[in-house]
């Protein structure tokens, strides 16, 4: 029988949410459905920016999910992504970008459907860390200089990428249009986000990593992403010229590092 693929748009106000279920025969000729591969966008993004690879993994027959990312605090956001993950069927393939590393980090530990974990030039903490603390714990990254506060009723504080820096520090290796374009619809991060410790078991301690370095960040320094990725004993590939963006830049390479994890891990 040839791959039936039924789509389903599912609509959240205010949360970007992209849901599409597959019936498929999963590649190299293994029977039965392909994993779902969700998909964690970071701080100052959104799931818009997976528009690329999401193309590219339909047409190979995954379902896929785009989660929204609330950005308000690392435990409220993994609770709410591991609501997600309980609602879907079947095995998993959980993927982070930058700060979303450290919320499937909290959200798949745990969860037996979860197979494996891929990180985007992501933040792989362990119990204790902050996602500020590790972007500084190696020389290079510029998020501090680029952040622009917003103060907040209650005195809590929104942090974007000023837009004037996000181009050259974010999206170094995206056309400068494309780029202008990401700076504009960005979505900020609190201030508690970013600097909430990680706490409790991490998910890479249980579940098989795969971590794509972007060889050319100016957020998270790739001597960080290396550091990370070798404590978490993950299996790496480096992009050289790649920026912080580097599934925007590089969809081709991102889908297939996606999708290798999913035909090594989901049997």
């Amino acid at each position: 029988m040839g791959t039936r693929v039924a789509v389903a748009a599912i609509a959240m106000a205010g949360a970007g949410l992209f849901a599409v279920t597959a019936d498929s025969a999963y590649a190299g000729g293994r029977p039965g459905p392909k994993p779902t591969i969700v998909l964690v966008h970071g701080a100052f993004a959104d799931g818009s920016g997976f528009t690329a690879v999401i193309r590219r993994l339909l047409a190979d027959g995954y379902p896929v999910v785009a989660a929204p990312n609330p950005l308000r605090g690392l435990s409220s956001d993994a609770a709410q992504v591991r609501a997600l993950l309980d609602s879907v069927e079947g095995p998993i393939v959980l993927v982070g970008h930058s700060y979303g590393g450290a919320v499937i980090s909290a959200a798949a530990a745990g969860d037996p459907d979860v197979k494996a974990l891929v990180y985007l030039a992501a933040f792989v903490p362990q119990a204790g860390e902050s996602v500020e603390q590790l972007a500084n714990r190696f020389p290079g990254s510029t998020v501090g200089e680029s952040l622009k506060p917003v103060p907040l009723p209650g005195g809590q504080v929104d942090l974007y990428i000023d837009p004037a820096l996000f181009p050259a520090n974010f999206a170094g290796d995206v056309p400068a249009k494309e780029a202008a374009v990401y700076a504009i619809t960005q979505r900020p991060a609190s201030g508690a986000a970013l600097g909430e410790p990680a706490s409790g078991p991490q998910a890479w301690q249980t579940i098989r990593s795969y971590d794509l370095i972007s060889g050319a960040d100016r957020i998270i320094p790739p001597a960080a992403q290396r550091f990370m990725a070798q404590r978490a004993g993950a299996e790496v590939q480096v992009v050289r010229s790649a920026s912080h963006l580097v599934f925007v830049s590089q969809p081709g390479v991102t889908t297939a590092f996606i999708e290798r994890a999913a035909r090594e891990t989901v049997r």
